[in-house]
């Protein structure tokens, strides 16, 4: 069994739809990051960098472990199960820099323009349209890159469930899909997944359509080594 620390957001995601891809038994542990349960104990032991996801795999090859951050989830659960990794080195090495390439660009743009469109109070011009043009030009890398390709790495693979939950967002994030038509056939394509819609389903229901409260925005934005250390 497999112990899925998660609230329903785009890093959330990519682990709900990889283990419904998969089929992996998993048990989900609620994180309400907007409550602060990423600062607990018992989660900073798991998560030391007080994010989520993560997992306890009691069932790994070598006795039960702790994995945090999305991309290193992904691997570790498409090596045991065998799925949405190739085996090719070539293959692999693709899937390897199209995975690192969204978690240090696609994903870390996408979530700071979502800061400056949904939850920044008053008005940040520069920010703004800085992290905007940032995330329209990783969907142009998108978007060649899909050139003639259904997706991203040849075949459906971790790397697809990686970009996805963050391209699913781009019109509330201000940003159509208009001018990247490769980006816009391959959203849908992995949109239709049975998996990809239970994935993304799942806990939608703990989301609240009302604006955070203050100290909500506290807990999530105002967070330092002293919130960390509980100084």
């Amino acid at each position: 069994m497999i112990d899925f620390y998660y609230w329903p957001t785009p890093n959330g995601w990519k682990i709900s739809i990889m283990l419904e891809e998969t089929g992996l038994s998993y048990r989900v542990v609620p994180v309400n990051i907007g409550k602060g349960d990423q600062f607990l104990p018992e989660f900073l032991a798991i998560s030391p960098n007080n994010r989520m996801p993560a997992i306890i795999d009691d069932d790994a090859a070598d006795g039960p472990i702790s994995v945090f951050e999305s991309g290193a989830i992904l691997l570790h659960l498409a090596e045991k199960s065998g799925m949405f990794l190739p085996n090719s080195r070539t293959a692999r090495t693709e899937v390897m820099e199209w995975l690192f390439w969204q978690v240090g660009n696609l994903g870390p743009m996408a979530g700071q323009l979502s800061h400056f469109v949904n939850y920044a109070p008053g008005q940040h011009p520069y920010s703004h349209r800085r992290y905007a043009d940032e995330y329209n030009r990783c969907l142009g890398v998108l978007e060649r890159r899909l050139e003639g390709r259904e997706f991203v790495v040849n075949d459906y693979s971790i790397v697809d469930m990686a970009c996805w939950p963050w391209v699913l967002i781009a019109k509330a994030l201000g940003q159509p899909l208009d001018e990247f038509p490769n980006v816009a056939r391959w959203r849908e394509a992995v949109k239709i997944r049975p998996a990809v819609q239970k994935g993304v389903d799942l806990g939608k229901e703990w989301r609240r359509s009302a604006p955070p409260s203050d100290q909500e925005r506290r807990v999530l934005f105002n967070q330092t080594a002293r919130t960390v250390l509980g100084r």
